[in-house]
């Protein structure tokens, strides 16, 4: 198999029939392809149409999990059904042409010296408050990590087989993807396309998801927050030795009490909060419950 298609899907029901006629209409050329779909606990039509698309086309493969387990697990189960000796992951809603794929496959297949072709968006239409966010966010994690993350540049990847490999090996449950891409190495092209307007339905992350996934990935690539509580305690000891002038300057001895009470109690629930964090990851990994449950697949083993 020279090309795999993994693409995750969550109630897209409007999606599927025009992403599949679009890739069939300008993939005639590619000699040896194939589409891997993989249903996350959809719950529209999204199961039905995949399955009419893939009656009788051998090249079309679904996966369809028991329930909704998030798009990380949706491509961690794609990547493991590709059989491909390059592998891109795509969403299904047409944002991301299909078409550029092939022009990230000529790149790998002209260039040796790269492993992965990664793209980012040229120009971004988002609120400027998200866009302040996301570049904070990167901002923090490279200098917490001993990864780098490259800013803006999003799942819509293609890898060399190799490459595939050397992510499956990573089994942590709590799986940040931009963090796994960049932990396992390998050459990078970093490719700009401008996105399509979504063909149907409406985004599934909000601000409150996108927040909670990027404090994810800050804890799943960095033990540098757990520091912290040092960092605190030398501010506490230079606190109370200000606080002591301060009592010899006969200033108001309740209002002081009460403001470093008040500090101490707000910065204690930050690092219980941090501490819990950790906490919890490894209370979930050490359950070793399995990342997804697949509960149908379509021309798979």
């Amino acid at each position: 198999m020279k090309l795999s298609l993994v693409i995750p899907c969550y109630n897209e029901e409007a999606n599927i029939n025009v992403f599949y006629n679009y890739v069939k209409d300008n993939y005639k050329d590619v000699e040896n392809y194939e589409l891997i779909f993989v249903n996350d606990g959809s719950k529209d039509n999204t199961l039905l149409k995949l399955k009419e698309i893939s009656s009788d086309k051998k090249h079309v493969k679904v996966i369809s999990f028991s329930r909704n387990f998030g798009k990380e697990s949706a491509m961690l189960a794609g990547l493991k059904a590709s059989s491909g000796d390059y592998v891109c992951i795509i969403d299904a809603d047409m944002q991301q042409d299909p078409v550029i794929v092939l022009d990230m496959l000529k790149i790998l297949e002209e260039n040796d010296n790269y492993d992965v072709v990664s793209t980012y968006q040229e120009t971004r239409k988002e609120s400027s408050i998200i866009s302040f966010f996301k570049k904070s966010f990167y901002k923090i994690i490279n200098k917490l990590s001993q990864v780098d993350f490259h800013q803006g540049v999003s799942d819509f990847r293609l890898f060399r087989r190799q490459v595939v490999d050397a992510i499956l090996l990573l089994n942590e449950d709590n799986r940040f993807s931009k963090g796994i891409f960049s932990y396992v190495g390998f050459n990078n092209y970093y490719y700009p396309y401008i996105p399509f307007e979504r063909n149907a339905g409406k985004s599934s992350f909000s601000f409150k998801k996108l927040f909670n996934y990027a404090i994810d990935g800050i804890i799943s690539f960095s033990t540098k927050p757990l520091l912290i509580p040092f960092y605190l305690g030398v501010m506490f000891l230079i606190a109370t030795l200000i606080s002591l002038i301060i009592l010899l300057c006969h200033y108001d001895l309740l209002i002081l009490v009460v403001t470093l009470i008040l500090l101490i109690a707000g910065l204690q629930f930050i690092v219980m909060g941090i501490i819990g964090k950790y906490l919890s990851q490894i209370h979930i990994q050490s359950k070793e419950r399995p990342t997804y449950i697949i509960k149908e697949k379509i021309n798979l083993k």
